[in-house]
């Protein structure tokens, strides 16, 4: 862009109010230069790329301005070396969306890594009439080189459900959001901001490191992929800076904090499901010991507790046990609800008591959990659901072992106090 004013600066604390102050400071240089038609979008930017930074880095914050005659350039520095990455959430996910409305509103934005961390920056005004849209993200290619100077921890994982993991990788950055939202005061932010840092170092580290699974949206593409043992990964080299591995602990005890409030009410996220704890308590012990020399232990799903610590949802399901045709209702905590008597006799049981409250994962061959029990969390926190409102063959398992090949459709319904049921229509397939 054409360079005008000189570039006005100001350092920001780690703390709540940065935020403000940043977008009191952007308003002021774009009111001063006589900008006022940039104020409103780079008010808003300026929050979203802040407070980003706040959360992630937990480190002091520089914004810098150059107004020019085309337009304004903004930079905000922070102290993390993890660059932002975009996430493909869905729009009732309650994160993730930063990024995205970075992209929709600017005209062209990038980051620049560098020796203290990394500045992303952004430029408005700088593209003429209907021209905006054309936003490119730039990541600068010659940034410097990872410090050899300070020690990493290989950490060896062994047999890593690569699609549970990109679940849990966006639970738990909901559930830490909210649980930071829920600490925050004037009296401990700056320390609330820089546990939350740590703690997401932590899961930067893992989502940098750990590779995740493309998802196909076409539901035959998806059922055909997302099937073990194509969703996990024999072996997976985590490198972790010795400064980091605490950040581990630090992950494990504030989502177990979080996880305990949530399922007693006081956070109003959705249920966490029992495998997705344990991998997240997998993932921090195998950090922690073996940054000890220990040797590392493969993830067992089999590990977890069966029996999720929420409630079942309370719903009239009298609609799925009276239906005529074979319907299964379950909640949020992955339980089955209700069973239809024609349903009951598809799966091969003697009565629907033999299915109620047990756990929907007992009616799925083994080698689809992994993608169901990801595709649920996926849905509960993302919003993501390809396989809803869509018939799809499925397999399902017996009471006698056995599978069988159903037709399955399902639709999701919202309860009171923010439960869901799911609906799932099972048929014989046509000959």
């Amino acid at each position: 862009m054409t360079r005008g004013s000189p570039t006005l600066s100001r350092r920001l604390a780690p703390h709540p109010a940065s935020v403000g102050e940043g977008r009191r400071f952007i308003r002021k240089v774009l009111e001063d230069g006589r900008r006022d038609d940039l104020c409103d979008a780079a008010e808003l930017v300026v929050s979203e790329v802040v407070t980003n930074a706040l959360v992630h880095a937990g480190t002091e914050v520089q914004i810098a301005a150059l107004l020019g005659r085309d337009g304004v350039r903004v930079e905000v520095s922070d102290g993390s070396p993890h660059l932002p990455a975009t996430k493909n959430y869905a729009d009732l996910a309650a994160t993730g969306r930063g990024l995205q409305l970075l992209e929709q509103m600017v005209d062209r934005w990038g980051v620049d890594p560098h020796d203290e961390g990394k500045t992303v920056w952004f430029e408005l005004g700088t593209l003429a009439g209907p021209a905006r849209g054309r936003q490119v993200m730039e990541v600068d290619p010659t940034g410097p080189a990872a410090d050899t100077t300070v020690h990493c921890v290989d950490v060896e994982l062994l047999g890593v459900p690569l699609l549970l993991h990109s679940a849990w990788q966006m639970q738990a950055e909901s559930l830490l959001r909210e649980y930071l939202l829920s600490r925050l005061d004037d009296d401990n932010g700056t320390y609330e901001i820089e546990r939350h840092a740590a703690a997401s170092d932590a899961m930067a580290l893992l989502q940098e490191q750990v590779p995740a699974p493309l998802l196909d949206e076409d539901p035959e593409a998806l059922m055909a992929a997302a099937v073990e043992p194509y969703v996990s990964a024999e072996r997976v080299v985590v490198s972790v800076p010795a400064p980091s591995v605490p950040h581990f602990a630090l992950l494990a005890e504030i989502l177990e904090t979080a996880t305990d409030m949530a399922d007693a009410g006081t956070l109003l996220t959705p249920p966490t499901q029992p495998e997705v704890q344990s991998l997240r308590r997998w993932l921090c012990s195998e950090v922690v010991h073996q940054s000890d020399r220990r040797p590392p232990q493969p993830w067992d799903a089999d590990l977890a507790d069966a029996s999720p610590p929420r409630v079942p949802a309370e719903w009239d399901s009298s609609v799925v046990s009276t239906a005529v045709g074979a319907m299964l209702a379950a909640d949020d905590t992955n339980r089955i609800l209700a069973v239809s008597p024609a349903a009951v006799a598809l799966l091969g049981y003697g009565d629907a008591s033999e299915l109620v409250l047990r756990r929907l994962v007992e009616i799925i061959p083994r080698r689809y959990r992994q993608a169901h029990l990801a595709g649920f969390t996926l849905h509960l926190f993302a919003g993501r659901g390809p396989l809803l409102s869509t018939t799809v063959l499925v397999p399902a398992l017996r009471r006698d072992g056995s599978e069988i090949t159903v037709e399955m459709r399902v639709s999701a319904l919202r309860l009171p106090e923010g439960r869901r049921a799911f609906i799932a229509e099972l048929s014989e397939p046509a000959a």
